[in-house]
């Protein structure tokens, strides 16, 4: 109803009610105004006591609790003057906001302290007029005293609330563990108040913002404690409750605080950046303080990194410079602590403020699952393998940083400290030369003067690896090099340097060119190796890049035949190189050499068809690379023996190969391939059922693709895959919040509908988990939008089903209908039976609900039902089949006559006066009796439906009198049982049993 069309005490109440549960916030506060205002209209002094009650409430939880002094004053003149206008419940809420008025005063600078001390005195002696325990009372002085800093006072105030008895004026079970736990957290028990926040995390004891609060509070005792695992959990699932509720910005500031000490910077700026209007909320000034003390704490710790001018949104709506709010915070902060202080008459706020903006990180690190977009550029990513590893064989480069020494040329002796580290780490094939060899250049400067030609020779040859270097430049600073070399007396070193330079050809996209070129360099270094001028090392290396460019080749190629032959190509210069290389291999780098030849082997044997064999080649090249002691090469190879080993069924195999991959790239890779690493050990370990190992490499996963700003790409499937996992181990709200997260990167084009379908699916499944069946209804309404147009209809069929029950559930009446009429005709074309009649049955318990279609409609569509199961029947040849139909038939039956005898008014009876309610149960008796017949002939596998169905009909029987039919019935369930006594294992038995005496209980007193 419109507030523009005068409302009577029936509907202004009604509507009272409706808005209490609309969303916290301003707009709720100004419908209880403007229907306050219609209220003092109407002159009911019951409903005026309703619409300050009402005021209080909403005022309360908002960011208007300053507002609330004024209508409780208003209601306790009223009291005062007139309280038998009062009725039980309204005397009950007055004194209960007592509590809130008393104590929420100290959240409020502007009023005194004696006024404070003056109410929570008239709160203490009214209570006592009224019989009231002073447990309430004593909670409050806690507060009062825990606000000013006198910590003897509130030990004093603690132990006498504890002391108290509970009566209904006492916080709810939920609000007082919350506050006993926040007590002993202050006092340095964080153990404490971790087990005394128990129950309510396990969610023994709830309210309306708990175990919101108690999340939150957590936080910073778990990671005192080092359980952080614990503490990531308690964030996504505590922010996730608090963020809609606009009178919990104590609680998110805690969250923030959260992301300021464990290094998710990024997650907090998104947390400050979702409420812009918690940095001008001045209702509740404490709130307010604690929010911009851990923004000045969250925008400091950026600035320290570095990060001081990534731009947010903050107060007023604009854009802040991460520097420039940390100032500003701190600044306001500041000021609303002295205000407090001044009215305290200490300086106690100004010192816990300070401490809190101050605190240093308790973690460099805790992956949150969550997507946070970085506020800075990625960290540039390592040269890896396809799957993440490090470059490959031979290169000599890697990701590691190596100090600048200036851009300019150094002394002798630096330039002579650098030379010796960046020979002895391309001696090792290190990852980290190829920047040792850039400290060589920087420290050498632009002309290179003093530099012999060797060491010009060997920094144009690693300048050629890096990889930022373009193909094309690669190829003038390899040719370069080789010249040099040939000047140097190293002709081994020219002919690997112009071997090089070939194969930068084929990655310029001149394969063809590139073979031609690479001939001359490897005939060269092969003819060198025998007069004893090049060394294994050398001329493998000239041999290894003919293979490369080979393989290089295969790639291109369209044709079967052509492709046939370049692979048979590649095998026969893989082999010669082999040939070459195996007798030398004792040598470390020319043990890489055979690694990466194996590797190509493998890979010709996969591509023939023959995955075991692929298997064993790429077990060898691994090991080639760990005898060689370059484990950082078998990272390549070690990935594809895990594919291949997933792919044979060989699971152990695949998670042995999957974790050394990581372990060996772990000191080397960039975040980009620690986050393919990690997601390929995630696929294995699922396959194995390792759910809980999946899920932490899922994190790290989604971790690392951040860091290498790859978010929306892999950090999305790792996100997707770790919130299915969450919600396999029972982790609904951790899940929950982790695929809210994912849902905003996914698109159709990047991710396939088939991943946004599944994710919206789990996300009901997670909404249904944690009793919010309406947003479960709209995530699987989504995802059945999107499977409406798959060749298959089954997922969108099943979707559409889900939804319905989250809408039955929801009490969204309309809307449940038509979602499972949409489901009941895609399972009719999709030729199901048993879902179609579901649906139908499920329809007509819609229609009698109240304002529905009422009971004619819901018998037609019981009537449709058994017309689907009975033509079903008719067309069914097939012995399981049948019986499965004539029990959904019975089911029917049942559910008809359940649904005819709770839809009539009344039971038989004296007050069935026109003798409609025993009509009523009359023919839902029939159609029942009718159910255990059809259950009986349906075979033995339904007896518990039919036991169940047999004692609906003794109840019934019973309501119309008929005892020994009743006791029939009932005495042939037990009789079913027979032997099935309380101690039985099958729980339906015993429960059947159970309900059989219950009946015959009945009858007997009459």
């Amino acid at each position: 109803m419109s507030l523009d069309t005068p409302m009577d005490a029936e509907a202004l109440r009604q509507a009272l009610r409706d808005n209490d549960r609309e969303p916290e916030g301003p707009a709720r506060n100004a419908r209880a105004e403007r229907l306050f205002a219609e209220i003092e209209q109407l002159g009911d002094t019951s409903l005026v006591i309703d619409g300050l009650d009402h005021l209080m409430q909403v005022y309360n939880y908002s960011s208007e609790a300053d507002k609330m002094f004024v209508p409780f004053a208003r209601l306790l003149r009223m009291w005062d003057d007139r309280p038998e206008d009062f009725g039980r419940r309204q005397v009950h809420s007055l004194f209960w906001m007592f509590k809130w008025v008393s104590s929420g005063m100290v959240d409020q600078p502007h009023i005194p302290l004696a006024s404070i001390e003056k109410w929570q005195a008239e709160m203490e002696h009214r209570y006592r007029l009224a019989g009231h325990s002073e447990r309430a009372v004593r909670q409050g002085e806690l507060r009062i005293a825990r606000h000013i800093g006198d910590l003897e006072r509130a030990q004093r105030a603690y132990d006498a609330w504890q002391a108290a008895d509970r009566d209904d004026k006492s916080d709810c079970h939920a609000c007082e563990l919350r506050n006993q736990g926040s007590w002993q957290a202050q006092c340095g028990d964080d153990e404490g108040a971790l087990v005394t926040w128990r129950p309510v995390l396990d969610g023994e004891f709830t309210c309306a913002h708990e175990p919101h609060a108690v999340l939150a509070a957590s936080l910073l005792p778990l990671l005192r404690l080092g359980r952080a695992e614990e503490a990531r959990a308690h964030h996504l699932r505590g922010y996730r409750l608090a963020r809609s509720k606009e009178s919990m910005r104590h609680a998110v500031a805690r969250h923030v605080e959260f992301c300021a000490l464990t290094g998710n910077e990024a997650r907090g700026l998104e947390i400050l950046a979702e409420r812009p209007s918690y940095f001008t909320d001045t209702g509740e000034p404490s709130s307010l303080l604690s929010y911009l003390e851990v923004t000045a704490l969250l925008t400091d710790r950026l600035t320290a990194l570095g990060h001081g001018d990534t731009r947010l949104t903050g107060p007023g709506g604009r854009v802040w410079t991460a520097r420039e709010l940390a100032v500003h915070a701190r600044t306001e902060a500041r000021a609303v602590a002295a205000r407090f202080d001044a009215r305290n008459g200490n300086t106690y706020f100004s010192e816990q403020s300070a401490e809190r903006m101050d605190r240093s990180p308790l973690l460099d690190r805790l992956p949150l699952g969550v997507r946070s977009v970085r506020p800075v550029p990625a960290p540039r990513e390592a040269p890896a393998a396809a799957a993440g590893g490090v470059e490959g064989a031979g290169s000599g480069s890697g990701s590691g940083q190596v100090p600048d020494s200036g851009s300019g040329s150094g002394s002798g002796d630096d330039l002579a400290g650098l030379l010796a580290e960046a020979r002895r780490l391309s001696e090792d094939q290190h990852p980290h030369a190829t920047d040792a060899w850039a400290a060589v250049a920087r420290a050498a400067g632009p002309e290179g003067t003093g530099l012999t030609d060797l060491e010009r020779a060997e920094i144009d040859e690693h300048r050629a690896m890096a990889p930022a270097t373009a193909p094309a430049e690669a190829i003038g600073l390899f040719t370069a090099a080789a010249g040099l070399y040939e000047s140097a007396g190293e002709p081994g070193r020219a002919a690997s340097a112009l071997s090089r330079a070939a194969y930068c050809v084929s990655l310029d996209g001149r394969p063809a060119e590139a073979l031609e070129a690479v001939q001359e360099p490897c005939d060269r270094a092969l003819a060198l190796y025998a007069e004893g001028r090049s060394t294994a090392r050398q001329t493998g290396r000239a041999l290894l890049s003919r293979v490369r460019i080979l393989n290089d080749m295969i790639g291109g190629m369209q044709v079967q035949e052509a492709a046939e032959a370049a692979v048979t190509s590649l095998e026969e210069a893989v082999h010669a190189l082999l040939a070459f290389a195996e007798p030398e291999q004792a040598e470390p780098a020319v043990g890489v050499v055979v690694g990466e030849a194996l590797g190509y082997l493998g890979n010709i044997t996969a591509f023939r068809g023959d995955a075991p064999g692929a298997a064993q080649l790429y077990t060898r090249a691994a090991d080639a690379y760990v005898r060689a002691g370059r484990p950082w090469f078998a990272v390549e190879p070690q990935t594809q023996l895990a594919g291949v080993s997933r792919h044979l069924g060989d699971l152990g195999t695949a998670e042995r190969a999957s974790r050394s991959a990581l372990e060996h790239a772990a000191p080397f890779a960039g975040p980009g391939g620690l986050a393919r690493l990690h997601l390929q050990l995630v696929e294995t370990l699922a396959d194995s059922g390792k759910l809980d190992e999946a899920a932490d490499h899922a994190l790290e996963a989604a971790h690392w693709a951040d860091e290498a700003g790859e978010g929306a790409g892999n950090g999305a499937y790792a996100r997707h895959r770790l919130g299915g996992f969450l919600l396999q181990l029972g982790r609904a709200d951790e899940a929950a919040a982790v695929l809210e997260s994912v849902l905003p990167d996914l698109t159709e084009q990047d991710h396939g509908d088939g991943m946004i379908v599944q994710t919206l699916w789990w996300l009901g499944d997670c909404c249904t988990a944690l009793g919010e069946p309406r947003e479960a209804a709209e995530h699987w309404l989504k995802a059945a939008d999107i499977a409406r147009g798959w060749p298959e209809q089954r997922d969108h069929a099943m979707l559409a089903n889900l939804a319905g029950q989250a809408l039955f559930r929801a009490q969204l009446n309309p809307q449940a209908e038509l979602a499972y009429q949409r489901a009941g005709d895609l399972w009719r074309d999709l030729g199901d039976v048993h879902a179609l009649v579901r649906t139908l049955r499920v329809r007509a318990w819609i229609a009698v609900r109240e304002g529905q279609a009422g009971i004619g409609a819901a018998r037609e569509l019981m009537a449709a039902a058994a017309t689907e199961c009975e033509s079903a029947l008719a067309a069914s040849a097939d012995g399981d089949a049948s019986a499965a139909l004539r029990a959904e038939l019975a089911d029917t039956y049942r559910q008809t006559g359940d649904l005819i005898a709770s839809s009539c008014d009344g039971e038989p009876g004296a007050d069935d006066t026109d003798g409609s309610a025993r009509t009523a149960y009359e023919e839902a008796v029939a159609l029942v009796l009718r159910a255990v017949a059809a259950f009986e002939e349906a075979g033995e596998r339904f007896t518990d439906l039919r036991t169940g169905a047999q004692l609906m009909a003794s109840w019934l029987h019973a309501s119309l009198g008929d005892a020994p039919a009743a006791v029939s019935l009932a005495r042939g369930v037990l009789a079913t049982y027979e032997g099935s006594g309380e101690g039985a294992a099958d729980e339906t038995a015993q429960s059947r049993c159970a309900e059989a005496r219950a009946v015959l209980a009945e009858v007997a007193e009459g």
